[in-house]
């Protein structure tokens, strides 16, 4: 989502130099916000960073992140999202990262909504199971139920935001490993025990 650009911080209009007429004068940002930025976000970004590095860890992330029932996000998810967000590596997110990180949530919140028909901010197994087929995936009834037991930490039956985002991330991450070796696109590989191993480890969060 797209917001209107905000004048850095400090910045008046000059002394004897009055806003155009109609025209309200430019209207500073919270301290330290950089140009652009959405206040709220900068908000929520100075509230959970304690040590005031201008960057979170996973740890702080926690702080930020919310399921539909305002439980924390679990902290394998914020690990997992620190490391697709985290592009120079330092195992933290800048503001900048957090704001890619933030809009990437609201996608998969859209997502997830859309297949929690009951609207219970859970999914269920049923509804799991049609998540899958509607993003392309075939994928059997006991496959998805594993997948449910696995990823929800609640319950064994269903899963709340965080854990659909780690589940389908993870799915996708193993789906690309797989492609990649079906090179005939068989549906069929043949994986050496190390070459399974490199997959796992690198699927772990």
């Amino acid at each position: 989502m797209a917001y209107p650009r905000q004048p850095g911080y400090g910045q008046q209009p000059g002394y004897g130099q009055p806003a155009a007429y109609g025209q309200p004068p430019p209207v500073a940002g919270p301290p330290g916000m950089p140009p652009g930025a959405d206040p709220t976000l900068w908000s929520w970004f100075v509230a959970v960073d304690a040590d005031r590095s201008g960057q979170l860890t996973a740890n702080e992330l926690q702080g930020a992140l919310t399921n539909g029932n305002w439980s924390r996000f679990n902290a394998e998810t914020c690990r997992l999202l620190i490391s697709m967000f985290d592009r120079d590596h330092s195992g933290t997110i800048s503001f900048q990262e957090f704001s890619s990180l933030w809009t990437y949530i609201q996608q998969w919140k859209g997502a997830f909504d859309m297949y929690d028909r009951d609207h219970s901010g859970n999914i269920d197994v049923g509804e799991l199971q049609s998540a899958f087929t509607q993003m392309g995936y075939r994928l059997s009834p006991p496959f998805v139920k594993l997948a449910c037991t696995r990823f929800g930490r609640d319950s064994p039956h269903s899963v709340k935001l965080d854990d659909f985002i780690q589940c389908c991330v993870q799915l996708k991450v193993l789906t690309d490993m797989f492609r990649q070796r079906d090179t005939n696109s068989s549906g069929v590989i043949t994986v050496d025990y190390e070459n399974f191993m490199t997959m796992a480890i690198l699927n772990m969060s």
